[in-house]
């Protein structure tokens, strides 16, 4: 059974910072890339970053420069550091395994300005 739990979303300034967690269940995490995405309302799905199994980065175009993803294999666990935050990074913000049907339930991030 895979479960992703994402964790770490809440209320911040603008300029402010905020670190999501991604917990993964299974066997399936140090063989895959994961991927972080934001869902804003009224808005597509879009991808924010992702790192592949060795830790090769890619990062969405407005994201780039002020968020870091970086994983931990021995803790099944992959991380988004979100820094310098503007209000249209609200939205809610899941993990998924890259090309997989799998998705976490969600972390609400709100920036206020």
């Amino acid at each position: 059974q895979v479960q992703l739990v994402e964790s770490g979303g809440g209320l911040v300034q603008a300029g402010g910072s905020l670190r999501l967690s991604c917990a993964a269940s299974g066997r399936m995490f140090r063989n895959n890339a994961m991927g972080w995405y934001r869902q804003a309302p009224g808005k597509q799905r879009e991808l924010v970053a992702s790192i592949s199994s060795s830790g090769i980065t890619n990062y969405a175009v407005p994201v780039k420069g002020r968020f870091t993803i970086s994983r931990d294999n021995a803790k099944n666990t992959v991380y988004l550091q979100m820094n310098s935050l503007k209000p249209e990074d609200t939205a809610v913000y899941y993990c998924t395994f890259v090309g997989s049907p799998y998705w976490g339930q969600g972390t609400q991030v709100t920036v206020s300005s």
